[in-house]
């Protein structure tokens, strides 16, 4: 890249090759050739789409930030799009926001998302399922675990029969970083789409401070808890166990330990 641009990122994902900031205040991202379904969640154009699209550049409760151009090449593309300045927010606000997105009208798109949590479960279970988590978690969270993985087909049923909702993907604080007035501007809409109401919430659940009643509370629809608690519980058993496969597990058993009502609510 070129050498006047400050790295901000080198590259989080299998196909993010890198961000960077320009002297005069775009962001650049780098986007390698990755999985060309459009429906997957992975597929790597999809960022660019909702740049080129303008789809959310206006959407209520959450927004994405102006794109400003695209320049594709035979490795990827480049993806300009303008500076969002960082706003703290507490988990509460961006409940609140990721609620007014979810009841946003915004037509589904052929490139979106979908199945995502149960194409993801398909590929924990070619690598063994959660049996990682064997004897390393208490009888009672691996009881709660051990129900949850044996009726993953009818409970993703349950989860798919929801209301299907804009969605931004991967609803983590860190990619939950500006504000315009009352709305929150967010970055990384790779794994966006039409999800059954509650995947974004219980997105952010895995890394709020905040329970589970204030966060729903704070989406402002009731319906929202059994998508979110399903969502956050397949998720962090699966992080869990992923990362039991790791030099390094970091923090993901912590996380579901301390996600066990959650869990045991899910498996209820």
């Amino acid at each position: 890249m070129h050498p006047s641009w400050t790295p901000l990122t080198a590259g989080t994902g299998q196909y993010n090759g890198g961000v960077w900031r320009t002297p005069d205040g775009a962001v650049v991202k780098r986007l390698v050739r990755g999985p060309e379904e459009p429906r997957h969640h992975a597929y790597w154009r999809r960022q660019a789409l909702v740049g080129e699209s303008g789809l959310l550049e206006r959407t209520p409760g959450l927004r994405a930030p102006e794109t400003l151009a695209v320049e594709e090449d035979a490795e990827g593309l480049l993806l300009w799009m303008r500076w969002v300045d960082p706003v703290a927010s507490d988990d509460l606000v961006l409940a609140a926001a990721l609620g007014r997105f979810a009841a946003a009208s915004v037509p589904e798109q052929a490139w979106g998302a979908r199945d995502v949590l149960r194409l993801r479960l398909q590929t924990v279970a070619r690598r063994g399922g959660w049996s990682f988590l064997d004897g390393v978690v208490d009888d009672s969270l691996l009881g709660a675990l051990k129900s949850l993985w044996d009726r993953r087909e009818p409970l993703l049923a349950e989860l798919e029969a929801l209301p299907r909702v804009p969605t931004h993907g991967d609803a983590h604080p860190v990619n939950l970083i500006g504000r315009a007035g009352d709305d929150v501007v967010a970055i990384d809409w790779e794994q966006f789409g039409h999800a059954p109401l509650g995947f974004d919430l219980g997105y952010l659940l895995l890394a709020s401070s905040g329970s589970l009643d204030e966060l729903v509370d704070a989406f402002g629809a009731p319906a929202v808890r059994r998508g979110a608690v399903l969502v956050a519980a397949y998720t962090a058993a699966s992080r869990a166990a992923w990362s039991l496969t790791q030099p390094s597990p970091g923090e993901h058993l912590r996380r579901l330990t301390e996600l066990r009502d959650v869990v045991v609510e899910a498996a209820s």
